[in-house]
């Protein structure tokens, strides 16, 4: 007995393809909303803490935002302590950090990638090497140097080095960027008798967007949220960086007083609002520099 196949129409198969394609794409979106609400937890917690008064810190059952909206603790964060001045403090640190490690990172990955000359691939592997060294281990020496200078309880400890290679994983980050890009490009500017430093500053990095937001990007956050190296370094208040100005809060808290924790919260909403507004200033640039640079080794 013959059997026969049911062919369905081109038009059901459409839609049938169409239908699976709707349902796997609410799922995903479904799960990445419920993971961001997740992943925004803290956040929110941090918002609601912040607008709190000392009463509503302790509340049992914990509520997410209190019943009356306390916005004065916005307002009570600049006069408790000096928060302009740490805040100009961070800036400052910040930004020359930033511009340093950007300019130094994107010389040297530029002469890794570009130029050949003994011991190339002996001394990028030393380097490399460098980020299995833990901090900690150059703490001390760094410390005594930095004395002798007469750098201490300055800012300059905080930026200065960034202007001298940067960090290993930034110059690896440059380099392999570097080689993404067309040596025809170094032919063409040589053939127009640019030089070196010509082909790096005006055809090089203009096409370098990417990468160079990725370094701006993690070198403004490491140094912008960094606590270990003002605690050494600083020792006066009104150099007093931001994520070390936050400790005063919590000193205050203990000292017998109204809890500050809600002061606390409202200065760390203040705190993330630079790094916040940078990544979305920089986010596309930061993805492209994220999938590009490993393209080629």
């Amino acid at each position: 007995m013959a059997t026969t196949t049911k062919v369905l129409p081109t038009s059901a198969i459409k839609r049938s393809a169409t239908s699976n394609r709707l349902v796997g794409g609410l799922t995903w979106y479904v799960v990445v909303s419920v993971l961001g609400i997740i992943f925004m937890g803290p956040f929110l917690w941090t918002i609601g803490s912040s607008l709190k008064g000392p009463t509503d810190l302790y509340v049992y059952p914990p509520e997410l935002f209190p019943p009356t909206l306390v916005w004065h603790n916005y307002v009570a964060i600049w006069t408790f302590v000096p928060l302009l001045t740490f805040i100009k403090n961070s800036l400052v640190a910040g930004v020359l950090t930033t511009i340093g490690q950007t300019l130094s990172a994107g010389a040297v990955g530029y002469g890794f990638a570009r130029f050949k000359f003994p011991g190339r691939n002996a001394l990028f592997i030393l380097l490399m090497s460098t980020l299995i060294i833990p901090p900690q281990v150059t703490m001390v020496p760094r410390f005594l140097l930095y004395k002798e200078m007469g750098w201490l309880d300055t800012l300059f400890p905080l930026w200065v080095p960034a202007w001298f290679g940067g960090s290993a994983f930034f110059i690896f980050l440059m380099r392999q960027f570097f080689m993404t890009i067309p040596r025809e490009l170094d032919d063409a500017a040589e053939i127009d008798g640019a030089s070196g430093i010509q082909i790096f500053w005006h055809v090089l990095m203009p096409l370098t967007l990417p990468a160079v937001a990725t370094v701006a990007i993690f070198a403004f956050l490491w140094n912008w949220n960094d606590f270990l190296s003002p605690l050494i370094y600083l020792t006066s208040e009104h150099n007093f960086t931001l994520p070390l100005g936050l400790r005063f809060f919590q000193q205050e808290a203990g000292t017998g007083g109204q809890p500050k924790e809600q002061l606390l919260m409202a200065a760390s909403i203040i705190d993330t609002l630079p790094p916040i507004a940078l990544f979305f200033a920089l986010q596309r640039y930061f993805v492209r520099g994220i999938v590009m640079s490993g393209i080629k080794g």
